[in-house]
């Protein structure tokens, strides 16, 4: 399963919800204002880090760059893509969940 992430974690749990329900070996996406918890010492990092120790986690790179975080301080193990690989991950994936 791929669960997609795309609210910033000031605003919602989305993300801890996620990480606390998601399956070993699913894959979850950060994109739109999610992004913001990819960066090193953010709140979330150290969640991040534990996750993929069974979890596929990829941060969408345009998005940082919109947010102008820079892709050299994300969480370290993190995976950065474009668009054409958020929709392979898509196409790999049966299904996606989406969190709100």
């Amino acid at each position: 399963m791929l669960h997609l992430i795309n609210k910033s974690p000031f605003e919602r749990n989305a993300l801890d919800s996620c990480l606390r329900l998601a399956q070993d070996s699913h894959a979850v996406l950060l994109f739109e204002d999610a992004v913001v918890a990819a960066m090193d010492g953010s709140a979330q990092a150290e969640c991040l880090q534990e996750a993929m120790n069974r979890l596929s986690v990829y941060v969408l790179g345009p998005d940082l760059e919109a947010r102008g975080l820079p892709k050299e301080r994300i969480v370290e193990g993190l995976e950065v893509i474009d668009y054409d690989r958020f929709v392979a991950l898509t196409c790999e994936h049966d299904t996606t969940q989406s969190w709100l």
